[in-house]
C-alpha cells in the first residue's frame, strides 16, 4: 500500500512539474508575441496591429498559417521566418525583423553573467520555440 501511495505521489508531482513548465512556456510565448509581434500582426494575429497602416507591406494574418498549409502548421517555415538569420533565396525581400539576431544580442546582455558556460543559441531557440507555440495556439 505504501509503495502505491509513493508511486502516486511521484507521478502527481511529475504531472504538476510538467504542467507548470508548459504554463511557463505559454506565458513566455505570449510575452514574446505581445512585445515583438503584436505591433504589426495585432493582438489576435490577424495582421491588423497599429503598424499595419504605416508599413508598405501587407502584414499576414498568422491565425491562418495552418489553414493555408493544408491543415498542417508550417513549423519549420515559421521558425526560419522568426529567426531570420539564414537568408532564404527565392523568398523575396526580408520585411520582418531578424529576431534571431535580436534575441542573441539580448541573451548576451542579460544572461552571460550567470549562465556559465553561456549558450546563446539555446536562449535564442527557447524564445523562438515559446513564440511558435503561442502562434500555434492562435490558429483558426
Amino acid at each position: 500500500m505504501r509503495v502505491l501511495k509513493l508511486k502516486a505521489t511521484v507521478i502527481g508531482s511529475a504531472l504538476i512539474a510538467v504542467c507548470a513548465t508548459v504554463s511557463a512556456a505559454e506565458d513566455m510565448g505570449k510575452r514574446e508575441y505581445d512585445n515583438n509581434c503584436a505591433a504589426c500582426h495585432g493582438m489576435e494575429g490577424r495582421g491588423d496591429g497599429p503598424y499595419a497602416g504605416i508599413v508598405n507591406t501587407l502584414i499576414p494574418d498568422i491565425t491562418a498559417l495552418q489553414r493555408n498549409n493544408n491543415g498542417v502548421f508550417p513549423y519549420d517555415r515559421v521558425y526560419e521566418v522568426i529567426d531570420g538569420r539564414t537568408e532564404l533565396k527565392g523568398h523575396g525581400p526580408r520585411d520582418m525583423p531578424i529576431w534571431g539576431s535580436e534575441y542573441n544580442e539580448k541573451a548576451a546582455e542579460y544572461y552571460s553573467d550567470y549562465l556559465q558556460p553561456y549558450n546563446a543559441e539555446g536562449f535564442v531557440r527557447g524564445r523562438i520555440l515559446a513564440l511558435i507555440n503561442y502562434i500555434y495556439s492562435l490558429q483558426q
